[in-house]
Formats: C-alpha cells, sequence, structure tokens
C-alpha cells in the first residue's frame, strides 16, 4: 500500500532564520518557495482562509522537508514540543557518515548537542548485517527536536 516517505512537514515561526539554518548549518538545498491559499489547503488543513508560505529543502535523496509559515491564521506555539517524551511526532532522523565531524561542525554553527554522541547498546537494539547505531539529539533554532544518526 504504501511507497515510501515523501516529505516532512514543519511549521515555523520565522521562516527566514529556520531556511539559513537548514541550508547553511545542515547543507539542504532550497528547490522551491510558494505561497499556498485558497479553498483546496483550508478543506485539506480543516482551517478558513489560510495563506502560507512554503519552502521545499531537499539533500538529494530521501524526503523533503517542507518548513511552512501561515501567515493566516496565525497561532502560538504550544508548549513540551521541545521536550523528547512529549506525545506526538516527536523528532526528525538524519543519517550521516561521519558524525563526530558533523557534530563538530555543528558546534562550531553555535549548536549544542544535547549530551554526547551515544551507541545503542546491542543487548537493547541490533541492527541487520551486524551494524551498529551512533545517534546525538539537538534542536534547530525553534526547539523542534533533531537527531543525527550513523550506522556502521
Amino acid at each position: 500500500m504504501l511507497e515510501q516517505i515523501d516529505h516532512v512537514n514543519l511549521v515555523v515561526q520565522d521562516l527566514d532564520t529556520m531556511v539559513d539554518f537548514y541550508c547553511r548549518v545542515l547543507g539542504m538545498k532550497v528547490t522551491r518557495r510558494v505561497t499556498i491559499s485558497g479553498p483546496w489547503i483550508d478543506a485539506v488543513v480543516l482551517l478558513a482562509e489560510v495563506k502560507a508560505q512554503v519552502v521545499y529543502l531537499e539533500l538529494g535523496r530521501g524526503p523533503r522537508v517542507e518548513l511552512i509559515r501561515y501567515d493566516s491564521p496565525v497561532t502560538d506555539r504550544p508548549n513540551g514540543l521541545d521536550h523528547a517524551h512529549t506525545p506526538g511526532l516527536r523528532h526528525l532522523a538524519m543519517r550521516v557518515t561521519d558524525i563526530d565531524t558533523t557534530v563538530d561542525k555543528l558546534r562550531r554553527a553555535g549548536v549544542k548537542p544535547f549530551g554526547p554522541v551515544m551507541q545503542v547498546p546491542d543487548e537493547q537494539v541490533t541492527y541487520s548485517d551486524g551494524m551498529r547505531k551512533r545517534l546525538v539529539y539537538f534542536a534547530d533554532p525553534e526547539g523542534n527536536l533533531l537527531e543525527l544518526c550513523e550506522y556502521r
């Protein structure tokens, strides 16, 4: 039935800051900028008089990231979205080939990982072909949780 993940959508408040972070710091590329409005989007999101700015970001493979800023209707960011244990969709994980180098690059860009890079214990989770997973969490400028993961 399902084929693949197509995209991940992040609703943001400061579109320019978020585009800068995802492109300059994480290396994504803007592939399209659009304004959406009208009855079609009102019906899709169950809101009235929607007007939003959308920026499509891609890495070259895998699902794209869509950053969307609603010009109308506007709402406040709910509390608790920056906590890993808050119910709901909680983080976006991005695979890297060299997690240590990537974390160093993030630190130089002013990003503070939540802690050290950790390895998932084999006795808790095993991966195919004997792969081992290392990971670290951090946040984007608006507090959305992000994960870097490396498999070797």
